[in-house]
């Protein structure tokens, strides 16, 4: 059996009011376990297996993956769509262009502006780094049921989403 760092440890229920000693305790293990989290994933990088594993950091798959499904865009709409300064996703980027995972070319509409796109090389790239991290995520919830898998991605996605919404909020100038 695995040691017991509130890692695998059975999470509190219960539908107590915030202040109540139950919800304090289940927001203490949903913290604890969230930094678990992002400790295990950073040591992983959730990278996948096999030679894949550990090949591609978060920020590079994060772009490579966002410029796959929204097709090419400026580095302004690329760091707005991510929650992101310009300048980090260009220095971000400047890595994936150099090694020809990303290319960039003129706007279709406006030859002055410059456009970010996927190349074959990086698709191709991206698609390995998908294939091993699918295969990860299989074999880490390999004894979950469908239902167990589809939840945890429902309650992860919402999860994220409230962090993002959260940052959003607090990026706006407060109005006061």
């Amino acid at each position: 059996m695995p040691p017991q760092d509130m890692s695998t440890a059975a999470s509190p229920t219960g539908g107590s009011a915030p202040g109540d000693p139950g919800t304090d305790h289940l927001l203490d293990a949903l913290q604890h376990q969230v930094a678990v989290f992002a400790r295990r994933a950073e040591q992983t990088r959730l990278g996948g297996v096999g030679q894949v594993r550990n090949s591609m950091d978060r920020a590079a798959y994060l772009l490579l993956n966002r410029l796959d499904k929204e097709g090419p865009m400026g580095v302004k709409a690329l760091a707005a769509g991510m929650g992101i300064d310009s300048s980090t996703v260009t220095r971000q980027v400047a890595p994936l262009v150099d090694t020809g995972l990303v290319k960039r070319t003129s706007h279709p509409e406006d030859g002055r502006a410059v456009v970010l796109q996927l190349s074959p090389r990086g698709q191709t790239r991206l698609e390995e780094v998908r294939t091993s991290r699918r295969e990860l995520m299989s074999r880490v919830t390999d004894d979950w049921s469908e239902e167990e898998r589809d939840t945890f991605c429902a309650l992860l996605t919402r999860f994220n989403a409230s962090l993002a919404a959260r940052a959003a909020a607090h990026q706006q100038p407060q109005e006061g």
